[in-house]
C-alpha cells in the first residue's frame, strides 16, 4: 500500500530506509499483543531496527545533514524524564517514542524520526547499513540485560544461554566490558561456534551434558 512520504518534525529527520531487520517484537505487534499499536490504530507501519540516509532535516536539529548515514535505536528517549535524567536508562525512558510501535516503523521507504540529536548515531566508515540496523534493538537490549541489569565489571564471569542474535550480542558487550570468562550455552554447534569468534571463552552445547 503506498503511504505519503513524512514530513520531518522540528526536533527530527526523515531516514531514506537503507535496511531494516525483523524482530520477534514486530510478530508480536503484528498478532495484537502489544498496546501501543493498538493504540495507535490503523494503518500501521511495524519495523525497528533500522538504518538509513537523512534526507530532511528538521528546523531545530544542528548536528545532521543531509547524506548523513545514520542508525536508529529501538528506544528514542526523551533525555529528561526520571529514567533518562537522574537514572541515564534511556531505554527505559519514561516517555520514550518507538518505531514501529508507537511511531510508523521502518518497513517503508522513508521514516520520520524525533529526537535525533538526542537518539541518532552516525554510522562510521567500514560499517554496512545491514550491520548497523542490527544494533538499536538487539545490542541495546543486550546492553541493559549484561550492563545494567547484570552489573558486569571487569574480570567477572558471565553465562549465557541461547546464542542467536540477541545471545551473540550479550557475548560481544560481555568482551567489550573485560569479563574474564565468558560461557556460550546453545544447542547448536554452529551457533556456539559463532559465539567463540566474537568473543566467548568456553562454549556448552546442552545437548550433549546432562
Amino acid at each position: 500500500e503506498d503511504m505519503p512520504k513524512p514530513t520531518a518534525p522540528s526536533s527530527g529527520v526523515v531516514v531514506q530506509v537503507m535496511a531494516t531487520g525483523v524482530c520477534r517484537s514486530d510478530w508480536h505487534g503484528w498478532k495484537g499483543h502489544d498496546s501501543d499499536i493498538i493504540d495507535h490504530g490503523l494503518p500501521f507501519v511495524p519495523g525497528h531496527e533500522v538504518s538509513g540516509v537523512i534526507v530532511e532535516v528538521g528546523s531545530d536539529v544542528t548536528t545532521f545533514k543531509l547524506g548523513d548515514r545514520v542508525a536508529v535505536p529501538f528506544i528514542l528517549s526523551c533525555g529528561q524524564c526520571f529514567m533518562c535524567s537522574t537514572h541515564n536508562r534511556p531505554t527505559i525512558c519514561e516517555k520514550q517514542e518507538q518505531p514501529g510501535f508507537t511511531l510508523y516503523g521502518s518497513f517503508a521507504e522513508y521514516l520520520a524520526l524525533p529526537r535525533a540529536e538526542r537518539n541518532l548515531s552516525l554510522i562510521p566508515d567500514g560499517v554496512s547499513f545491514i550491520e548497523a540496523a542490527a544494533l538499536g534493538c538487539r545490542f541495546t537490549t543486550a546492553f541493559r540485560a549484561v550492563v545494567q541489569q547484570g552489573g558486569i565489571a571487569l574480570h567477572t564471569t558471565v553465562a549465557i544461554f541461547g546464542c542467536g542474535g540477541l545471545g551473540l550480542s550479550c557475548v560481544m558487550i560481555a568482551a567489550a566490558y573485560g569479563a574474564k570468562q565468558i560461557i556460550a550455552v546453545d544447542v547448536s554447534d554452529l551457533a556456539l561456534e559463532k559465539a567463540k569468534e566474537v568473543g566467548a571463552t568456553d562454549v556448552i552445547n546442552a545437548k550433549t551434558i546432562d
